[in-house]
């Protein structure tokens, strides 16, 4: 039987990084090559030393105002949180501590059950912005390494689709039955 072959490129055995072709697509022909090769274990140490260094390492320097705005948006949350915090919880404090020369601003405005939602409120959204800067700090620097393994990975625009015709073994009483197989090699 014929088979049907479409590609959308020559079939071409080479690996392209950032300007070289290397003609060995074996990863020991791509670690030789000087510059080319990125350490995941280094990009993940610049990471943790400095927040965005593992990505200057591996050439992404897109991902930088990401990083750094996540932080600055996380520390304004945690600054604005952490003021509401203190301001809630020092009015309650001021009411319960029973003593008649200390007044809180809030008299007139909330009862002592409003103030100790408020300050609780505030404090869980300080605490989950702590958690947030946390997770974001992990992530950069698993976004390095992982950035790093994939430096060398080939990306180019050969791809092609094999349509061929199968038989396929099955388990009734025809022992095999006719079909269509698709091969996809990128």
């Amino acid at each position: 039987m014929a088979s049907a072959e479409c590609r959308a490129q020559a079939k071409n055995d080479t690996v392209r990084t950032t300007g070289t072709v290397f003609s060995d697509t074996t990863k020991a022909a791509v670690k030789k090559a000087p510059g080319k090769y990125h350490s995941p274990k280094k990009a993940a140490a610049f990471s943790a030393v400095v927040p965005g260094a593992g990505q200057i390492y591996n050439k992404k320097y897109w991902k930088l105002p990401i990083i750094y705005g996540g932080f600055a948006g996380l520390a304004y949350s945690f600054q604005f949180n952490q003021s509401r915090y203190v301001k809630y919880r020092d009015a309650l404090k001021y009411r319960l501590d029973e003593d008649a020369s200390t007044v809180d601003a809030y008299t007139d405005i909330y009862d002592n059950d409003d103030l100790t939602r408020l300050f609780e409120g505030y404090r869980r959204y300080r605490d989950l912005t702590v958690i947030g800067g946390v997770a974001l700090y992990l992530l950069n620097v698993v976004d390095a390494a992982v950035d790093a393994h994939l430096f060398t990975f080939n990306v180019s625009d050969d791809l092609s689709l094999n349509i061929h015709p199968a038989l396929i073994n099955t388990a009734g009483r025809n022992p095999y039955t006719t079909g269509i197989g698709f091969n996809i090699k990128f």
